[in-house]
């Protein structure tokens, strides 16, 4: 393919969201260049897909490639408690019954190439292998980037938009200093996939299983995948699990954490390991602005959220559609500044949030089972908030009511002590 000399867009990063935001920006005409430091495929966590992608993989045109994949299909979550009890299912289609209920769980490895290939079939020229050493400014305004390829040799590309979808790495957010830490969600996972474990059958062989540790200190997510294969990842406080231990020996960590969760250790029981184990810390974070002149951060690159419930794939597709919303629209305007590349923020952090809020109840050891019990109302609103429709404002509902049970169970407490 011959290069490019003048794209408009610059991208940085081949994950969901770059390739989610070049696609878009490429379909409405623009000239799109994306650079990815990796050759695809490469490994990535984060393989439960939740219902609301749906609508961004529609605009994507990757349904038709999703529904021929050989993906598991997911059609629920469990839980399970810190006893070993499984929950019933949340089915998706039994709160909204329609295609977007059945979703999938994914290999990233290749479900990533499969939106990266997608994007080059729009028309955006995506080059692998290719480090972006930095974001070029002329003052405040983004101009372009400089790459460096594999042989060593250097670059400049100019553009009027650097889209920032680097991932963990952000490139603009740490030369900026832009990264503000999860004071509340400082957490740590160690991973590993499995063969031959437990696996359900029909409608419910593809569900997500959120299983709690013993004092619900932590919990296990459970993601059957194609190829006999299972995802099993432990999730808990960084401290607990990392730090003050004399060695950092990932298996015995993990088998430890086995022991208290019998909700795995039953479904892992005579099965192989698949992988080597791995281990993440500290992940929860948010830039402090998500745009400036002539630039836009996207996916991990402006946030990351504690993967309970499986929305890390959800919010990367979602913010590379906003933010590709926001360019395009900046260029019909003739107004590429921060306010306008970043007017999508205000409202998906208040989504994102929501979702955080639902994150923070489940460790502070919430029953959402107790809490519908008791407002039985709001089973649909907690069901959209799990399938990751959380930009409606009627959804604040749950935690005005959640606040409320919580005061009154402490009241009933302190009466009860009195």
């Amino acid at each position: 393919m011959v290069a490019l000399e003048h794209p408009e867009v610059v991208v940085i990063g081949g994950g969901p969201s770059g390739s989610t935001a070049a696609t878009l920006i490429a379909q409405s005409g623009r000239r799109v260049r994306l650079f990815e430091r990796d050759h695809f495929p490469r490994f990535h966590i984060g393989e439960s897909l939740i219902p609301e992608t749906y609508w961004v993989m529609e605009r994507l045109g990757m349904l038709p490639k999703m529904k021929g994949s050989h993906y598991v299909k997911k059609y629920s979550v469990q839980f399970i408690n810190e006893h070993g009890k499984l929950s019933a299912p949340f089915y998706f289609v039994e709160h909204k019954p329609q295609d977007s209920s059945q979703t999938w769980q994914v290999m990233r490895s290749e479900f990533d190439r499969m939106l990266l290939d997608n994007a080059r079939d729009h028309g955006v020229q995506v080059e692998e292998g290719v480090r972006v050493l930095e974001v070029v400014f002329e003052g405040s305004r983004a101009v372009g980037v400089r790459i460096q390829r594999e042989d060593g040799t250097e670059e400049m590309v100019p553009c009027q938009v650097v889209v920032d979808a680097s991932g963990q790495s952000t490139v603009i957010q740490s030369r900026m200093n832009l990264r503000k830490w999860d004071a509340d969600l400082k957490k740590a996972a160690v991973w590993t996939y499995w063969e031959g474990a437990y696996r359900d059958v029909g409608r419910d062989e593809g569900a997500t299983i959120v299983a709690a540790t013993a004092g619900k200190k932590g919990w296990f997510w459970y993601i059957p995948l194609h190829d006999d294969l299972i995802s099993v990842g432990i999730v808990t406080d960084a401290k607990q699990l990392l730090k003050n231990r004399e060695n950092t020996d990932l298996e015995a960590i993990y088998n430890e954490q086995v022991e208290l969760c019998p909700g795995v250790k039953s479904r892992i029981a005579g099965a192989r390991r698949a992988g080597p184990f791995r281990v993440a810390k500290e992940y929860s974070y948010r830039a402090s602005q998500a745009a400036g002149d002539g630039w836009v951060l996207v996916g991990d690159a402006f946030a990351f959220l504690d993967p309970l419930y499986s929305s890390g794939v959800l919010l990367a597709l979602k913010s590379g559609q906003l933010a590709a919303d926001a360019v395009i629209d900046g260029f019909a305007k003739g107004d590429l500044s921060g306010s306008q590349l970043g007017c999508w923020e205000p409202d998906y952090v208040v989504g994102m949030n929501r979702m955080r809020r639902l994150v923070l109840e489940y460790y502070d050891g919430l029953s959402f089972g107790a809490v519908i019990r008791r407002y039985p109302h709001l089973q649909g609103l907690i069901t959209d908030l799990l399938i990751g429709d959380l930009f409606r404002p009627e959804l604040d509902e749950v935690f005005r009511c959640i606040d409320e049970f919580k005061r009154s169970n402490s009241a009933e407490a302190e009466m009860a002590m009195s």
